[in-house]
């Protein structure tokens, strides 16, 4: 993690000089975000925050748009595939292994973790194993270009993202992180666990004990920041995550898929006939679902622990894949290693 010693982003003023003179030379060149109309209200806003708006107008100025991003935002994965496509990507073999490798290097972590925050190491290690495929994909744009081409040119969701855009800020200012550095996911989500910069803000933890909070290039910070991020969200210890259900009769369709947060609790779903395939309190929440891989469906019941998996990233196919890899992985971590 590329660190600077003065204050968020001193040391990178003389090359915005630069890049300002060379604007001066070429008026083909498109305008940087400093010069975006809405950059100065969220310059002068950052600034009663404690900011110096000089040092911001240093970094908008060379961040930049990229139209690869809004491509991206505009075509998610977990929107446009069916459950089995969506599984397809992550539940392969390579995975896995990849995933028991990690576990065997990062066991001490995990077991840790788990034991002070009550997530299974597995779940860690799917969460990780489904984000960057352990360290090895995450993310090729700079944060900042992210979260300023999300921010100001994407105006569905420009509100959120120009927070982001602000909390990151913060976060290299509190972390003594020069903000051009760090590179992310087309959404600017960071490290091994992909953490938004609010996330990072709430929820990363030093879990080595060395004064630093690098869920970038240190896997057991990034372990802890997982599980206590599961924990701060309410994962419940020893809790089920998903179960099989048996329809009793005729399923009205409008049942099915109907949000991630459950509104009824298997008691409420056994008097309308569904049931859970496995014994389990009668007074928790579940939600039911229909997943569908070539044409035929599966029926689930997501229970709480499946939610709080989607408090991670808001999809269930995303959650059915995190729950999937994680029972793959522990399976063949149970083996004898040859």
């Amino acid at each position: 993690m590329k660190r600077v010693k003065k204050h968020l982003v001193s040391a990178i003023l003389g090359s915005a000089v630069l890049l300002q003179a060379g604007c001066a030379v070429s008026a083909a060149k498109p305008a940087n975000y400093a010069q975006h109309p809405e950059a100065e209200p969220f310059i002068r806003e950052m600034a009663k925050e404690g900011f110096a708006e000089d040092e911001l107008r240093a970094v908008l100025e060379q961040a930049t748009r990229q139209e690869s991003i809004l491509k991206a935002i505009s075509r998610p994965a977990e929107k446009r595939l069916t459950w089995g496509e969506y599984r397809n990507i992550f539940i392969q073999q390579k995975r896995i292994d990849r995933g028991v490798t990690f576990w065997h290097e990062n066991a001490e972590a995990l077991q840790r973790a788990e034991q002070q925050y009550g997530v299974p190491a597995e779940y860690i290690v799917a969460i990780i194993g489904v984000e960057t495929h352990y360290g090895r994909i995450m993310g090729k744009y700079r944060v900042v270009d992210a979260l300023t081409t999300l921010g100001f040119d994407y105006p569905k969701r420009s509100k959120f993202f120009r927070g982001q855009l602000k909390e990151y800020f913060h976060m290299a200012k509190e972390e003594n992180i020069d903000p051009l550095s760090l590179k992310g996911s087309y959404a600017g989500a960071m490290g091994f666990g992909q953490f938004i910069p609010s996330s990072f803000r709430n929820y990363a933890v030093d879990f080595d004990g060395d004064g630093q909070r690098n869920i970038w290039t240190n896997k057991t910070d990034a372990i802890g920041s997982v599980a206590n991020y599961f924990a701060r969200h309410g994962w419940q210890k020893d809790g089920a995550v998903v179960s099989g259900v048996q329809l009793g009769g005729s399923a009205d369709e409008s049942w099915f898929n109907d949000g991630l947060k459950p509104k009824l609790t298997l008691a409420d779903w056994s008097k309308r006939g569904v049931s859970a395939a496995r014994t389990l309190e009668a007074d928790q929440p579940a939600t039911l679902m229909r997943l569908e891989t070539d044409g035929q469906f599966q029926d689930l019941l997501g229970l709480h622990n499946f939610y709080v998996i989607t408090r991670y990233n808001h999809s269930r196919l995303y959650a059915m894949a995190v729950h999937e890899l994680s029972q793959a992985v522990k399976a063949e971590y149970g083996k004898p290693q040859s």
